[in-house]
């Protein structure tokens, strides 16, 4: 009886297998391309960024590119045999350590013992250690002298969400790559891609329904595309994603966004109320509608200090700046807080009345201008005495 091939999920079959496939970190690639061409490869690098921005896979392309038949070089055929053992975990040259479940000290003593061998397959011996920021004190330690003078054919490649926990004279050793949250352009364009390679129908909406949804993050895009095919079948819409994760439609955002410019306070408790009584996440309205708010507030600045962006009201760059503050202080409260709907509408009207105050400063500089002006006695009921 024939056995059909084990479901793999679309983060992993889609994951990049070459320096082309990488999206959104062309800064990196191109670095990393140069050093293998002009052979300038270091022995240590870090990788830093939110998690889904691809820092494993750019290492795991990184190893491919060192190790494959007749390297180093950037351009390697990704079905070649020592590439292949790369990808599935089997090449004996390269491994990859987790520094979350490999923390102690004797972990990094073994791989100390280790460095010292000759590689058996590759050119070099390349140890990838994910979440270095997990390691002890000791461990970090322990690794140091290591890292600073390791044996001609040892690579080593740290990846890590939260650099600030990594000693710093291990940051000191290694050549830093800051890989950025990906565009929700790119994401949506990688996500259509997929969509067409699977049979997917995936309208232009929903693909962007994800991307915001994903936050910088490939891999979770990727996972959420994936749920929805479970959800949906072969078609997805914008309806089924905003349903599924509790999502406010882009248009009731920018009503929302309106409400608040306008200082409408029956609408904006009328649409409160309609999204709660939906089951939308009223956290992540508020993180939609501060985004919202930004672009407006860059509007305001490239048009010369006013933005109709909100619904067509006139705001200044100082009450946009207000608004978006005030939005910005009630994320706490509605995050943690045990009544989420009261504290989400106290933080809108809060956040309307800040944007109609005035600052201090601005208000005497108005004044001091008035006073300034010529004939600004006379217009105050007073007169000017003749010299």
């Amino acid at each position: 009886m024939s056995t059909s091939p084990a479901y793999q999920v679309i983060a992993r079959k889609w994951r990049p297998q070459t320096f082309d496939d990488v999206v959104g970190q062309d800064h990196v690639v191109r670095t990393l391309r140069n050093a293998i061409s002009r052979n300038r490869i270091a022995h240590a690098y870090l990788f830093v960024g939110p998690r889904g921005t691809g820092k494993t896979s750019t290492a795991r392309i990184f190893a491919k590119a060192l190790n494959c038949t007749g390297g180093p070089k950037a351009d390697f055929d990704v079905n070649d045999p020592a590439c292949l053992a790369i990808a599935e975990g089997s090449h004996l040259d390269v491994v990859e350590i987790d520094g979350a479940s490999n923390n102690g000290v004797d972990q990094v003593r073994d791989l100390r013992e280790t460095v010292r061998y000759a590689p058996a397959q590759g050119k070099f011996k390349i140890y990838i250690i994910d979440e270095v920021h997990m390691l002890s004190a000791a461990a970090f330690n322990a690794l140091l002298k290591t890292l600073e003078e390791p044996p001609a054919h040892v690579k080593f490649v740290f990846a890590t969400t939260d650099p600030q926990k990594v000693l710093p004279t291990i940051i000191s050793r290694c050549q830093r790559f800051d890989l950025k949250p990906i565009p929700d352009d790119l994401i949506g364009l990688r996500l259509k891609s997929i969509a067409k390679e699977e049979k997917i129908k995936i309208t232009d909406a929903a693909v962007a329904c994800i991307a915001r949804l994903a936050d910088g993050g490939m891999r979770d895009a990727q996972s959420i595309f994936d749920q929805m095919i479970s959800f949906c079948g072969g078609e997805i819409a914008e309806p089924d994603v905003l349903d599924v994760y509790g999502l406010v439609a882009a248009e009731k955002i920018a009503d929302l966004a309106a409400a608040l410019a306008a200082g409408d306070h029956r609408k904006l408790v009328a649409i409160v109320d309609e999204c709660d009584a939906a089951g939308r996440d009223l956290v992540r309205l508020l993180i939609d509608l501060q985004a919202h708010v930004r672009l407006a507030v860059l509007d305001s600045i490239a048009q010369g200090g006013k933005s109709e962006r909100l619904g067509g009201v006139a705001m200044s760059t100082e009450q946009l700046t207000r608004l978006l503050d005030g939005l910005r202080e009630g994320e706490g409260s509605v995050k943690l807080g045990l009544a989420e709907k009261i504290n989400f509408e106290v933080t809108l009207l809060k956040a309307v009345e800040a944007s109609r105050s005035r600052a201090i400063d601005s208000l005497i500089k108005e004044l001091t201008a008035l006073a300034d002006e010529p004939g600004a006695a006379d217009s105050a009921g007073g007169s000017k005495k003749k010299p």
